[in-house]
């Protein structure tokens, strides 16, 4: 198949990306400092982001029967891209501090790998590029993870994480396998028309689940969910912030463009086993992260929660519901990033001192009130309080699932986000307590790129949870393409 030039202008994002991890490859072997490759991966992220619009007149194509540049496409590529700009910025302020134990110039390259697969996944139609991509971003994520190799807990984080991926690899591709048994095709448009044909059924369905369980591995939802909050405990900071904003939002991207194109509404078993995994999910998260101590583990099992309230919207499918995933998505995204880089800016670095215990966090309103104040904001908006995305995109998520009658799970997600309320004014009321005198926990000096980055997030949460009506359009036309 020969690639025109159209082609070119609608892979151009993810040419510039490619060529980025290139040059930063260079800079990282030729210079001495993490500075430049740093500065280098933040510049290519942004000549991507600035590409989008360049992709966009070429949209929507089919570029080989691998990947679609659509708005779909288009819209979650964005946020990958700024996602992991984000993430560039906190993990060179996490590692650059004072008594860092090890160079960290392959770090960047290994971030811009992360959002490569990322990017790939969420405009891929067939199951070869799936796979591709997904195993990019999990070999990225398991040397993100193990990153800080003096650390013990990150050793630990990183074989658990590994093992969870080559589960999830097992049953995906034993699950593609059967597909390609029933449907003779592995392209997702080529799955609906036996889908909607009729054929043989049971291999289908065993695919189907098979799939489920693989993913359901990737999203850390119930009851695949038992070694996340160690991942996230054991990860550095920056990024646990990657692990669980585009790693997920990839893995639902493409599991909803799946559905789509391969008619998997049309099966009501799978359906119904996804309305369990939802239920299970918000339950199950909000009341472990009670439970919790560990502000690293509590935000995990909080991500599990949100990943059940998206499962409520993406069971109702429709327009509506990719409208509401994709907002979803966006507050989520916003709300972790600047959750995980207040941890960032007041973690000394290279896992010599860690600022994860909710003690740790008393008095922070005293000794750092703008931070206490940003990270109050993400965390409101995780809760779903009003004048922040968190309240729009919960509110999307239950329009979407009434509009489909799912009663049970609407209650369920109303029920489990009181019980997050509780968790999350705990943190607040901790960071607004009096100080206590007798903690010898030492604040490092702020990053004023981290800082900047941490501001520029907290004005999104709060500028489109008053405004959204321009991300609701933009994300009207994405849902238009995707379908």
């Amino acid at each position: 198949m020969t690639i025109t030039q159209s082609d070119l202008l609608a892979l151009l994002p993810l040419l510039v990306l490619v060529a980025t991890i290139v040059v930063v490859m260079l800079a990282a072997a030729f210079s001495c400092r993490a500075r430049t490759p740093m500065l280098l991966a933040l510049l290519g992220l942004a000549l991507a982001l600035a590409s989008l619009p360049l992709a966009q007149q070429a949209a929507p194509r089919q570029v080989t029967p691998l990947l679609v540049i659509d708005g779909f496409a288009l819209f979650y590529m964005g946020l990958v891209f700024a996602a992991t700009f984000a993430v560039v910025v906190f993990s060179f302020a996490y590692f650059s501090r004072d008594g860092a134990e090890h160079d960290h110039r392959a770090l960047y390259i290994l971030l811009l790998l992360a959002a490569l697969g990322s990017a790939v996944l969420v405009a891929s139609t067939h199951f070869a590029s799936f796979l591709l991509a997904l195993e990019l971003l999990s070999v990225s994520l398991f040397a993100l993870i193990a990153f800080e190799r003096h650390a013990p807990r990150a050793l630990e984080a990183a074989i658990k994480y590994l093992v969870l991926a080559g589960l999830s690899s097992a049953f995906l591709m034993f699950g593609m396998a059967l597909i390609y048994a029933d449907a003779g095709n592995l392209q997702f448009i080529s799955i609906a028309e036996l889908t909607h044909g009729g054929g043989h059924d049971i291999f289908l369905l065993i695919g189907l689940a098979l799939l489920l369980v693989g993913i359901g591995f990737k999203l850390g939802v119930v009851p695949f969910h038992m070694w996340t909050p160690d991942i996230y405990e054991g990860a550095s900071a920056p990024v646990v912030a990657l692990v669980a904003t585009i790693s997920k939002g990839a893995m639902l991207a493409l599991m909803l463009r799946y559905f789509v194109l391969a008619g998997g509404y049309q099966s009501a078993s799978v359906v119904l086993a996804l309305t369990w995994i939802a239920i299970a999910s918000m339950l199950a998260g909000n009341l472990l992260a009670s439970l919790q101590d560990n502000v690293k583990r509590i935000l995990a099992y909080s991500s599990i929660a949100h990943l059940g309230y998206m499962l409520v919207a993406f069971v109702a499918g429709g327009p509506l519901a990719v409208e509401a995933i994709g907002y979803y998505l966006f507050a989520y995204f916003v709300a972790m990033l600047g959750a995980f880089g207040v941890v960032s800016l007041l973690s000394n670095g290279a896992g010599l001192a860690d600022t994860e215990r909710l003690v740790d966090y008393r008095g922070l309103a005293w000794r750092r009130p703008w931070l206490a104040g940003a990270f109050t904001a993400m965390l409101l908006s995780l809760a779903g309080i009003p004048l922040t995305m968190g309240f729009v995109a919960k509110f999307y998520i239950i329009v979407a699932g009434v509009d489909a009658s799912l009663w049970l799970p609407i209650i369920v997600l109303v029920i489990g986000s009181a019980i997050a309320l509780v968790y999350y004014l705990r943190i607040i009321a901790t960071m607004y307590a009096p100080r206590d005198k007798e903690s010898k926990v030492a604040l490092p000096p702020l990053a004023v790129a981290g800082c900047l980055t941490l501001a520029v997030l907290t004005l999104l949460l709060l500028w489109f949870g008053v405004a959204p009506q321009s991300v609701i359009r933009l994300l009207r036309h994405a849902s238009m393409m995707a379908a």
